[in-house]
């Protein structure tokens, strides 16, 4: 299924008033660090399959000659939208899917997210919550323990 036409706004539960770019960390970037870094360079380059398929490559050093040997392999499983990205849920970027498909991000204090988010054009969703709500988990039933039923033979 291909997202077109759609803007993801930032969680309900995400603190963020401005975009916060993920801080960069000694090692392997972390997630949101490489989402950021993708879409800030690339902006409306990469639809949702390419840009998940390229994440994937880099955080497992993949090199561009090996890739298509992976990509049946990478396909055959689900993989997330952007609504369940760092960015979307907990650093304050909006992902914009525009008519093709391809992705930008656009922070939260900006004109640019609140025009999108305002575009009748655009079908908007919101970003996965980090949490449940404090409602959710109050009322929530605790989960069932295993009940061993004693069998009768015949």
């Amino acid at each position: 299924m291909k997202i077109t036409n759609t803007f993801i706004r930032i969680a309900d539960d995400s603190d963020a008033a401005m975009g916060i770019v993920p801080k960069v960390k000694p090692g392997k970037p972390s997630v949101a660090r490489m989402h950021y870094d993708l879409l800030t360079d690339h902006p409306y380059e990469y639809d949702l399959d390419s840009f998940n398929f390229e994440i994937w490559c880099q955080r497992n050093d993949i090199d561009a000659a090996d890739r298509e040997s992976h990509r049946e392999a990478f396909f055959s499983k689900g993989h997330p939208c952007m609504r369940a990205s760092p960015l979307t849920k907990t650093h304050g970027f909006g992902a914009h899917y525009n008519y093709a498909g391809k992705i930008a991000i656009y922070p939260v204090d900006s004109k640019a997210y609140h025009k999108l988010l305002n575009d009748p054009d655009n079908k908007v969703e919101m970003a996965m919550r980090s949490n449940r709500p404090a409602s959710a988990k109050a009322t929530a039933p605790a989960p069932a323990g295993r009940v061993h039923h004693a069998q009768t033979h015949a």
